[in-house]
């Protein structure tokens, strides 16, 4: 057992050669930090996850030569999840649990810290200590390749998720590592590609997850990303590393990189990434060269090497070997997961649940039915130990008068598509409900791959809209990344998406179909109706090696609030084959100040006939800001369960933050609104209570003046007019009075001040002399 003290690490780093130093802070072969045998220091083993366990044989158990490494590593990120055994190599079966895209739909923080418990048990039973994952990443345009690793496009659910993963792997065990810090939402030339994102949106959106993420979960390890931010590799990247992850919200963890993504190890090192992962030579050779010549300071690889000792002590202390996981009870645990996420967008006429004890014929279309698509494709895919087919599971609930059939559509072009449409139409037309499988296309999504199309893939729209004239009852089942676009979504009577709902989806499905599960998952991002309306659409994916994030802090719902845009399905939107109430929202203070929160409280009522969950989402809309804000804000989320004609009385909690924004001219968060209305809400458009909150405001900032400022913003300084007033009195021998006409009339100039001024005193005040006045101000 590797237990030392942290006296004992100290003296260890003491006592290490510079080659050692070099090989602890750098990875061995794949997938394992180095050992260092003259020390009695252990290596760790770690592997990619979040969603499931991929553990290599081949590439961790026996190693491999370098040659043979970078193979298997390229292999593995060009990997589809939807491929056959063969894909996988020798990697051990998993639980392949729903993915990010669907477990945000849960919006269920117990199912995400019993899924991450869930992973550290087979993380243990393979003898992995560290889980690459969960992924976070907003989810700012549906186009992105990885989207579907993701949360949602809101800090709020993306970070309270991930510290429930996080929370459950690490109370296991087992350490995670969220990713990927920070503004990974393209894979277009991902590793030279620079997201150039103003402070206020990174601040607000895209780190605001990984800062609540790591408040709430201290994962052991944060993953530094591909991508330069602003020009800088992330991984290279000191105000991100150091300024803000260390120096400003205190994580003391392990920074490790992305597989091969530092371009300049001493950089890096000095910066903050800490192991560089997977193995290289000519990086080890490079951080040798740049100790040897002093480019890195001592004390800064000491401290490096420091903490990854102390990661190695976390990780082998907290080994718990020789336990089997049920992988039983997770399969299970997988098929509840993704029938508390499923969401139901559309159910004209109760057209769903189906009544399996019905007489008739249920025409299930589509290969997906048989063989779904349960993950996205990359480095992330799990070879699942078992896969329930929708179909199977369909067949397995009709009675004896619902007679079950199924007809094969493909997903891949077909030269006589129209003779397959036809056909299946004839088939409907014959059927009494009809549920049709569609997806997205195979080829143009998952890692180092974005969609270029938010369409299905081939001839899928053509077949729904064919089967939707047929007047049956028509229900569509979506397997996506992300949104898709439905140009016939008027024309069904009902859709559920799935998203990518892991091993467990095919039962999860029945279940809803057949109103064995009342669905109650809810969008965690909107769905635009067509790729234009996407935030920052014209300004994707970048130029010349830089993408410009446009939409600024309007990600999301918060754009299509802004410019009144309906979209295809909203944020948080879900429906339920019940009805919820909601009844007298209170707060429990009658005005928002500086440094406090607030406490609302509401009851919500299950109206309908029979029990269901609902997801209650507290939002936080501005009145009258110090600076442009967005409509509203989800700022606090509960989900609970109803019996029919039960109600309950729900507490949310705000605090001080949720009603600040940052102001970069004072680098601070600042509270300044008018007022704030609180409102409890089913999803982003669908508002049910408010109450209206009175501010009291923060002292303005004073501004910056100089000689040249215009006109107003000196008069807009509180001590501006004073100060001058006695300078001119002091310096031309004027009256008080004589000063004050003097300067009313610099008034209305929109000409600097000291220009202004000068017409009217000529020289006989210099631009130096008001520069002075203007710097005691500042300073004071």
């Amino acid at each position: 057992m590797f237990q030392p003290s942290d006296a004992d690490i100290r003296a260890l780093v003491d006592q290490m050669t510079v080659a050692e130093k070099v090989d602890l802070l750098s990875g061995r072969g794949l997938w394992k930090t180095a050992s260092i045998s003259r020390l009695d220091v252990p290596s760790i083993v770690m592997t990619d996850g979040a969603y499931g366990v991929r553990y290599s044989t081949t590439q961790i158990d026996a190693g491999d030569n370098d040659e043979d490494s970078l193979r298997a590593f390229l292999d593995l990120v060009g990997q589809q999840g939807d491929g056959s055994g063969g894909m996988f190599g020798a990697t051990r079966p998993a639980t392949c649990f729903p993915n990010g895209n669907l477990v945000g739909c849960s919006w269920d923080i117990d199912l995400a810290y019993r899924m991450g418990a869930a992973l550290a048990a087979e993380c243990q039973d393979f003898g992995v200590h560290l889980l690459l994952g969960p992924g976070i990443n907003i989810r700012r345009t549906p186009l992105a390749g990885r989207a579907y690793e993701y949360y949602s496009e809101d800090p709020v659910i993306s970070g309270d998720m991930a510290a429930a993963v996080i929370c459950g792997l690490q109370d296991n065990g087992v350490g995670a590592s969220l990713k990927h810090f920070a503004c990974n939402n393209s894979e277009i030339e991902r590793t030279t590609t620079s997201s150039d994102v103003d402070e206020r949106a990174l601040r607000e959106i895209y780190l605001a997850g990984f800062e609540r993420a790591i408040e709430k979960s201290a994962p052991w390890t944060v993953m530094s990303a591909y991508n330069p931010l602003n020009g800088i590799q992330a991984a290279e990247h000191h105000w991100l590393l150091r300024t803000v992850l260390r120096d400003e919200w205190g994580y003391d963890g392990l920074v490790l990189s992305d597989w091969h993504a530092i371009k300049d190890r001493g950089a890096a090192l000095d910066a903050g990434t800490e192991l560089d992962m997977p193995e290289s030579k000519p990086r080890k050779a490079r951080l040798h060269a740049a100790i040897n010549a002093g480019d890195v300071a001592p004390e800064v690889i000491d401290a490096a090497c420091a903490n990854v000792l102390a990661f190695v002590r976390k990780c082998k202390s907290s080994e718990l070997r020789g336990t089997p996981a049920d992988f039983g009870a997770h399969h299970v645990l997988a098929r509840d997961i993704a029938a508390e996420s499923i969401v139901l967008l559309r159910n004209e006429g109760q057209a769903l649940p189906l009544d399996p004890g019905g007489p008739g014929e249920l025409l299930i279309v589509g290969d997906g039915a048989v063989t779904p698509v349960i993950q996205g494709s990359g480095s992330a895919t799990t070879n699942p130990y078992r896969v329930d087919s929708p179909f199977v599971q369909i067949a397995a609930r009709a009675g004896d008068s619902l007679k079950v059939r199924h007809l094969p559509f493909s997903p891949v072009a077909q030269p006589d598509v129209t003779a397959s449409i036809a056909a299946i139409v004839e088939a409907a037309e014959r059927a009494d409900v009809v549920v049709v499988f569609a997806e997205n296309e195979k080829s143009r999504h998952g890692e180092g791959n974005d969609r270029d199309t938010l369409k299905l893939a081939a001839s899928h729209d053509a077949l729904i809209t064919a089967l939707a004239a047929t007047g049956r009852k028509l229900v569509v089942v979506l397997s996506m990344p992300d949104t898709v676009e439905m140009p016939w979504i008027g024309d069904v009577d009902a859709v559920l998406a799935s998203f990518y709902a892991g091993q467990g989806g095919g039962e999860a499905l029945a279940r809803i179909l057949f109103g064995e599960q009342n669905p109650c998952g809810k969008l965690s991002a909107s769905m635009p109706v067509r790729m234009p309306d996407i935030p920052g659409w014209h300004t994707y994916p970048g130029e010349h090696g830089r993408h410009v994030y446009s939409e600024g802090i309007f990600v999301g719902y918060r754009f299509y609030d802004l410019k009144a845009i309906t979209p295809a399905f909203p944020f948080g939107h879900g429906l339920s084959y019940t009805k919820f109430a909601y009844e007298d929202l209170r707060l429990d203070t009658q005005e928002i100040t500086p440094g406090a929160g607030c406490t609302a409280s509401l009851t919500v009522r299950n109206t309908g006939t029979v029990a269901g969950k609902e997801i209650v989402q507290l939002y936080v809309r501005p009145i009258k800001p110090g600076l442009k804000r967005p409509v509203r804000e989800l700022k606090s989320f509960t989900k609970l369960h109803l019996a029919p004609g039960e109600a309950k009385r729900v507490t949310l909690g705000l605090a001080q933050r949720d009603f600040q924004y940052f102001d970069t001219s004072r680098s601070a968060w600042v509270l300044d609104a008018e007022a704030f209305v609180i409102e409890a809400a089913a999803c982003s458009r669908d508002i049910r209570l408010s109450i209206t909150l009175p501010c009291r405001s923060e002292a303005p900032a004073l501004p910056t003046i100089s000689a040249n400022s215009p006109t107003a913003l000196v008069f807009a300084h509180p001590n501006a007019e004073a100060a001058l007033v006695r300078f001119f009195v002091s310096r031309l021998s004027i009256s008080a009075a004589e000063a004050m006409a003097l300067l009313a009339k610099t008034k209305g100039s929109f000409l600097g001040f000291y220009d202004t001024l000068s017409w009217y005193v000529g020289d006989s005040v210099k631009e130096a002399d008001i520069a002075g006045v203007f710097s005691e101000l500042n300073q004071h």
